[in-house]
């Protein structure tokens, strides 16, 4: 298996870095966009879509800022993957951008990317800022 490459997206968000918060960090706010549905015991996240479910551990998070998953697929497979959501707000303008960090394949890298704006194109529809 050839090693995934780490990429950073910036999406520029209107909303409350608060309210942007919950969307991002509880189950009830990523199962309005993230996936179909979202449960939670402690810091095992299961995310399902369809038919299909993918369990994600909670590495961290700072209340209004940021949160940090890793896929347990990879943890049992000794990766160090994880994919991060942070809140960053310009102190001059006071636009607030959502920051994603993820790791994809290479010859995956455009999909991934673009299942992202997919995802955050419906995180800007729930919260009215699309």
């Amino acid at each position: 298996m050839s090693e995934k490459i780490k990429y950073e997206l910036e999406f520029v968000v209107q909303s409350s870095p608060q309210l942007l918060y919950q969307y991002i960090s509880t189950p009830s706010g990523l199962s309005e966009w993230f996936s179909d549905n979202v449960n939670s015991r402690g810091e095992l996240f299961t995310f399902i879509w369809d038919d299909s479910e993918e369990e994600a551990k909670l590495l961290s998070k700072k209340s209004g800022e940021r949160i940090k998953f890793r896929w347990v697929e990879d943890e049992n497979d000794g990766n160090d993957y994880f994919f991060e959501m942070r809140i960053q707000v310009d102190e001059i303008t006071k636009d607030v951008s959502l920051m994603v960090t993820d790791y994809s394949e290479d010859d995956e890298m455009d999909e991934s990317k673009m299942l992202w704006d997919n995802m955050i194109g419906n995180l800007k529809q729930v919260l009215g800022s699309a």
